[in-house]
């Protein structure tokens, strides 16, 4: 059975950090795109932290860049999001995604909100 379960999500105070996991099962990781995708309350999904199959080439969305970290572990089978200096705009709910082999598949969402 294919899964994607999140994790690692919480309250967290302005410039604090958080590590999200993503772990795969069903499908090998390393061989499909990972995206960490996040949603406002009333916003868009959007999409903020890439990582391409096999060599790990990543990019990120522009809020991000140089705060947050997407990494794979292909031992565990889990894509991770280190996050620091967290702003209260970083709020929303944080969703894996991977796509590859004409599939895509979501997890269910951890809820990231940082506030003081």
């Amino acid at each position: 059975q294919v899964q994607l379960v999140e994790s690692g999500g919480g309250l967290v105070q302005p410039g604090g950090s958080l590590r999200l996991s993503c772990a795969a099962s069903g499908f090998t990781a390393r061989l499909y795109v990972m995206r960490w995708y996040r949603q406002a309350p009333g916003k868009e999904r959007e999409w903020v932290a890439y990582m391409a199959s096999g060599g790990g080439v990543t990019t990120y969305r522009d809020s991000v860049k140089g705060r947050f970290t997407i990494s794979r572990d292909d031992a565990k089978n889990t894509v991770y999001l280190e996050m620091n200096s967290l702003k209260p705009e970083d709020t929303a709910v944080y969703y894996c995604n991977a796509m590859g082999n004409q599939r895509t598949y979501w997890g269910q969402g951890t809820q990231v909100t940082v506030s003081s």
